[in-house]
């Protein structure tokens, strides 16, 4: 396989994230076969073919059902709202086209599973784009995690806080409606905690929660033609619709491995912006991670001499850190895009050695059984077990 011919279904934020990727990933990668950025897919065909020329795409496509039956591609990227996952997923299997699809999974626990059933029954290679875990920080943490170096794990607390819609008069989008996401703050923010925490600590036994909607209704957005441009755009109105998805989820959690955590998601938390965190405790050291610093890894060792403990800062940009060595000297750091060139570099190296790339819908289905786990026990009022 010399080349990965590409459909990449979405164009927005994701999808500017994704092609930041595949335009990169040959540049910093030894990688065995060349991503092809044959054509991008979306509803609205003027931002799309605007889209198309920016982030450089040979082609464009308003109907993602041609795209997927297309034999001129072999991976299907999948960048829309949750809700769009499934039938694009199910579709692009039975074409036994390679698959990238973003988190959650999907918009139902429902949904994961048949998005998962169909990968296998069609033997296809799977991916669910978790990029933090490609970070080198977050990498090196796992490597350290995985040597022993802080002992028995007790605790790990992860909070993931933003506050992008504290204003109430910010617009009802997508995200913050049900039926298109699936959940609010819960699914976009608590899925990357979930799965940071699998990665790195272990499998959830069981969960409780609570969430809270702080701001019932907003302004629903219309959309109008621009008389100049001849684009759609999207303005505020003064009709307001109701929020149908959390602000703030918060959970605590048992593993099955005995470890203890807390984990909370907000997008009510002025001045944080992208403010993920997670602390892991263990009997010989704790180790800190803060996206907002997503170059550096701290790290509390117990067994340096007593006079001389304290938190450590690694800068994980040494070439013997995690993907580091493919990027910049030591101490040239690297940003947020970079971590979706790491996950294709290692989707693309996976894929042609015909093995699965990781994380895959696997990871995606677990994520995917704790969300609901939590939601179940926010309804319930009580612990629940997660399937």
């Amino acid at each position: 396989m010399k080349e990965i011919r590409i459909g990449l279904i979405g164009y927005k934020f994701m999808g500017k994230a994704h092609s930041f990727a595949y335009n990169n990933v040959k540049l910093f990668f030894d990688i065995p076969a060349s991503p092809v950025m044959r054509i991008i897919c979306g509803r609205n065909e003027k931002p799309l073919k605007i889209a198309q020329g920016k982030f450089g795409w040979q082609e464009y496509e308003t109907d993602w059902r041609k795209v997927v039956k297309r034999p001129d591609i072999d991976l299907i990227d999948v960048v829309t709202p949750p809700n769009a996952h499934k039938d694009i997923v199910i579709a692009a299997a039975r074409e036994g086209k390679i698959i990238l699809c973003e988190k959650p999974l999907a918009s139902t626990l429902e949904d994961a599973y048949a998005m998962l059933d169909a990968v296998e029954r069609y033997g296809v290679k799977h991916a669910i784009c978790f990029n933090y875990r490609k970070l080198p920080a977050v990498a090196l943490a796992h490597q350290l995690i995985q040597q022993g170096k802080i002992g028995k794990i007790y605790h790990i607390r992860a909070v993931y806080l933003q506050d992008w819609i504290v204003n109430p008069e910010f617009p009802l989008v997508w995200r913050l409606q049900k039926e298109v996401a699936g959940s609010g703050a819960h699914g976009d923010l608590n899925a990357h905690l979930i799965d940071l925490a699998r990665y790195l600590v272990g499998e959830f036994d069981e969960v409780i929660g609570l969430s809270q909607t702080f701001v019932g209704e907003r302004p629903i957005l219309e959309e109008k033609g621009d008389l100049t441009t001849g684009l759609v755009v999207t303005e505020k109105s003064n009709k307001k619709g109701p929020v149908t998805v959390d602000d703030a989820t918060l959970f605590l959690a048992r593993f099955k491995n005995g470890v203890i955590g807390s984990f909370e998601a907000t997008r009510f938390a002025p001045g944080r912006k992208n403010g993920q965190r997670f602390e892991i405790n263990g009997s010989r050291g704790s180790i800190v991670f803060n996206l907002e610093n997503l170059n550096e890894l701290q790290y509390y060792s117990q067994d340096d001499p007593e006079a001389e403990r304290g938190f450590r800062t690694i800068l994980a940009t040494d070439g013997s850190h995690p993907y580091a060595g493919s990027w910049w000297p030591a101490g040239h750091i690297i940003g947020y895009g970079e971590s979706f060139v790491n996950l294709v570099a290692d989707l693309i190296s996976a894929v042609s050695s015909g093995q699965n790339p990781s994380p895959n819908f696997h990871d995606g289905v677990k994520c995917q059984e704790v969300l609901n786990a939590v939601e179940e026990s926010i309804g319930k009022r009580q612990w629940i077990k997660v399937k």
